[in-house]
């Protein structure tokens, strides 16, 4: 249910690329999924990230366990403990390309609605 209620939250404030990225058999894993997708600019990061947090609470009634990079709206993370959200700006994400660093997990590109 918190899985689906984050993409949720990303598909409404038109996050591009969602990806999730299935880390339950990988070894080494901090989490069982990150979910990720980029924003065309700071204000659609913040946006994204009040998207997922206000529909998290509203329909599961979680908040993040830890957040970070408010302040730049460069890279934001959502950490719910078993699921970590990463919302970034479009030039910060193919930086980092974190679906390359987890290659060997499961990962499933979500359709943008």
């Amino acid at each position: 249910m918190l899985k689906e209620s984050i993409i949720e939250g990303l598909q409404n404030g038109k996050g591009k690329s969602i990806t999730c990225i299935d880390l339950r058999k990988t070894s080494g894993a901090v989490s069982d999924f990150f979910i990720i997708c980029h924003g065309e600019s700071s204000t659609q990061v913040e946006g994204l990230k009040k998207a997922v947090y206000e529909n998290c609470f509203t329909k599961c009634g979680e908040k993040p366990w830890h957040e970070e990079g408010i302040s730049n709206a460069e890279w934001i993370l959502l950490d719910y403990v078993n699921i970590v959200v990463h919302i970034f700006h479009r030039d910060t994400r193919s930086f980092y390309n974190l679906e390359e660093l987890w290659a060997d997990a499961t990962i499933e590109e979500i359709e943008n609605v």
